[in-house]
């Protein structure tokens, strides 16, 4: 799997231990929408229980374990230009180089992306929003999505023009591209079915839990794992 989940992996912890301890029990200045967004949370909860993770559970349950690693392969190769873009963005030509090669190779040599030859070259994850952040936009009030989840103002601009002007985008006929953006967010979801058990055992708060994990992941991502440390105030006792 990529490098990212280890990284994402320390976040979840972090994450955790913050919530059972208290620290996270107060107001986060990043959240001013709180409000709002929390009913959009419990939205996105009861219709993911209704269709969604049922859909996901099905699809990994019927689905042949080559089969979902081949409509990984293809989604992921689809990423890859957008991702290509992004690095060039950020001045990062060397991971321009990795992922534009991924891509190009991937593309012809494994079947549209079905078949990761390339998987010797390393994948990145960067984005529109991460590009906005690298030019110093903060990521502004924290906003939960309809149907789609935790992002913030800058992540939500960052993720329209990402799809925008994504590959999948310029498929001309609506009915194909629909199917594949409905096929995406199924294989994703389910990619989240053994991720989900920590939220599923630990007595949190769910929203606060994936308010925080989602911020500080993003935040890492920013700088490329490495943030500079930051005073936390809200720490200090009253």
């Amino acid at each position: 799997m990529d490098r990212i989940r280890p990284a994402l992996l320390i976040t979840v912890q972090l994450a955790l231990f913050l919530l059972l301890t208290g620290c996270a029990s107060a107001r986060n200045p990043s959240d001013p929408l709180e409000p709002l967004n929390r009913g959009i949370h419990r939205f996105n909860d009861t219709v993911d229980k209704a269709v969604f993770k049922p859909v996901a559970q099905a699809y990994d349950a019927v689905m042949p374990a080559p089969f979902k690693i081949m409509a990984g392969n293809f989604i992921s190769n689809l990423d890859d230009a957008t991702v290509t873009i992004n690095d060039l963005l950020q001045f990062k030509f060397t991971l321009a180089a990795s992922d534009g090669s991924r891509f190009v190779f991937n593309s012809t040599f494994g079947i549209f992306g079905l078949f990761d030859v390339a998987s010797r070259l390393e994948k990145h994850h960067e984005d529109f929003g991460q590009s906005l952040g690298y030019w110093g936009l903060g990521d502004g009030p924290y906003l939960v999505l309809p149907f789609l989840g935790p992002s913030s103002v800058r992540d939500a601009t960052g993720l329209y023009v990402d799809t925008t002007y994504s590959v999948p985008n310029r498929v001309e006929d609506v009915p194909t591209r629909n199917q594949y953006y409905l096929g995406n967010f199924i294989h994703r979801r389910a990619d989240l079915l053994d991720q989900e058990k920590v939220l599923d055992v630990a007595m949190i708060d769910r929203y606060e839990f994936m308010r925080d994990t989602y911020l500080l992941h993003r935040r890492s991502r920013v700088y490329d794992g490495n943030p500079p440390r930051e005073r936390y105030d809200e720490f200090d006792d009253e």
